[in-house]
Parts: C-alpha cells; sequence; structure tokens
C-alpha cells in the first residue's frame, strides 16, 4: 500500500532542521535528509528545489522577507566596506547580508520548534561554521544577553522580551560589524523595551555599529545620530547633542 504523501514536507523539514543543525550547511545530505524522512531526494527536489532551497524554507520564517531585500532594491551605487554591492547578484548579496549584517525584527521571528540555542546557531550553520564553534558562540550570545538559564527552551515557553533577546543573540552571534534593528522594541512592554534598548547601547559601546528603525520619538531621541524619513526621503540627518549625558537617557528611558 502507499503511504500518504500528507505531512511529507513537514517530515522533511524536521529531518533538514535535524541534519543542518549536526553535521552542517556543507555536510548535510539530501539522501540522508531524505532516508530520515522516509521519502526521496526526488521529493526534495520537487518541494525546495535543492539544498539551498530546503535550508531558505527552514529560515525564511525568521527572516520576515521584506528586510532581506536589503541591499538589492537601489538604483545607484552603495558600498559596503568597500565593496560595491549594487552589482552582486542574489546569491552574492545573500552571502554579504550574513556575513555582514545582523537583523534584530519587530515580531522576534524565531522558528517555533526549534531551542533558543538552535535559533541562535541556525545562521551560523549557512557560514559553515562548525558545529562546536557554532555552539561555543551561540552559549556566548545568549550569556550575554541574560539568557543562559533559558537556553533549551522554545519560544512559546518565553515572554516577549526574552524572545527577542534571543533573536539579539541570534543577530550578534556571527559577530557582524553592523546590526539593523526594525522595529524591535514594538511588541514589548515598556519594561521589557528598557531591557532591549539597554543591550543595544552596550553592542554600540562595544564598536557595534546600530541601526535602529523606529516611530518613537523618545527611542529616537536616545541615538547619537537621527536620520528622519518621509514618504522615502531624508528630511533631517544631525547629531544629537545630548547623547551620553546620563540625565537626559535617564528621562527618555523613564518616558
Amino acid at each position: 500500500m502507499t503511504k500518504p504523501i500528507e505531512g511529507v514536507s513537514e517530515r522533511i523539514l524536521s529531518c533538514a532542521k535535524e541534519g543542518f543543525l549536526e553535521k552542517g550547511y556543507a555536510d548535510a545530505s539530501l539522501r540522508t535528509i531524505a532516508a530520515k524522512a522516509e521519502t526521496t531526494t526526488g521529493s526534495i527536489y520537487s518541494r525546495f528545489r535543492d539544498k539551498e532551497g530546503l535550508f531558505g524554507a527552514l529560515v525564511e520564517p525568521a527572516a520576515g522577507g521584506r528586510t532581506l531585500k536589503i541591499l538589492n532594491e537601489s538604483d545607484c551605487e552603495y558600498f559596503l566596506n568597500g565593496t560595491d554591492v549594487s552589482t552582486m547578484e542574489d546569491n552574492e548579496l545573500s552571502e554579504v547580508r550574513n556575513r555582514e549584517i545582523g537583523f534584530i525584527f519587530q515580531g522576534f521571528n524565531l522558528i517555533s520548534n526549534l531551542t533558543a540555542i538552535e535559533n541562535v546557531e541556525l545562521p551560523l550553520v549557512y557560514r559553515g561554521v562548525d558545529r562546536k564553534t557554532r555552539h561555543k558562540l551561540a552559549v556566548e550570545s545568549l550569556t550575554m544577553v541574560g539568557l543562559e538559564k533559558r537556553m533549551d527552551h522554545r519560544p512559546n515557553e518565553m515572554s516577549g522580551g526574552q524572545q527577542q533577546r534571543v533573536a539579539i543573540a541570534r543577530a550578534i552571534a556571527a559577530q557582524p560589524p553592523v546590526i539593523l534593528a526594525d522595529e524591535p522594541t514594538g511588541n514589548l512592554d515598556s519594561a521589557s523595551s528598557k531591557e532591549i534598548l539597554q543591550i543595544l547601547k552596550s553592542m554600540h559601546e562595544q564598536g557595534k555599529t546600530v541601526i535602529l528603525i523606529t516611530h518613537d520619538n523618545g527611542i529616537a531621541a536616545q541615538a547619537r545620530r537621527v536620520v528622519r524619513i518621509m514618504d522615502g526621503k531624508i528630511e533631517s540627518d544631525f547629531i544629537n547633542k545630548n547623547y551620553g549625558k546620563e540625565e537626559y537617557i535617564k528621562n527618555q528611558l523613564d518616558a
């Protein structure tokens, strides 16, 4: 009797998750994944195109879709660390984004069936980081954001603030020079928002470039440089003369 095909994609994704985390992106075998999922490599190819497509299906829910388009929607020259990225192909841009930019999203965008440490490790899999180093970087990142006791918890076992801290740990694990935070406090209560902003400020003090997108003037007022954009055009761009003044910062945090 032929096995029903219902649930094949889910089985493939589940086995792929285990395979990528265990073996890394380069060494994970589609044949092994197919065998564990009780299907064929042809079934994987028909559903996900290839290994990159399969990996993309795992991480896409955590990418939020729109932010991944950054760097390839400009009709002018754009240099990142001295390299013109405006002429790069999609696969080259993906590598640049993965290497140079850490993303933090408003909706956390964690993968629900992965633990905190697995969520943090996953982008490192694509970078080809070996398993031992991946684990070490993930532990260090989660410890840095105060989640050393929550590493084995899944998203539904954590508060919103804790989930956002996992997202920050995921963004900084590969030690990218640029952190892009898209409304990182938008879904959080005031107490959790303060904690997240303090973590981002600490990262900036450690030498990271932190680009924070927000509609909250109180949050924007805490930045060193503020660029206001209206209808796709820069309305103002200035250095905050109050940046770093403790009393001013305290007032903004308490606002």
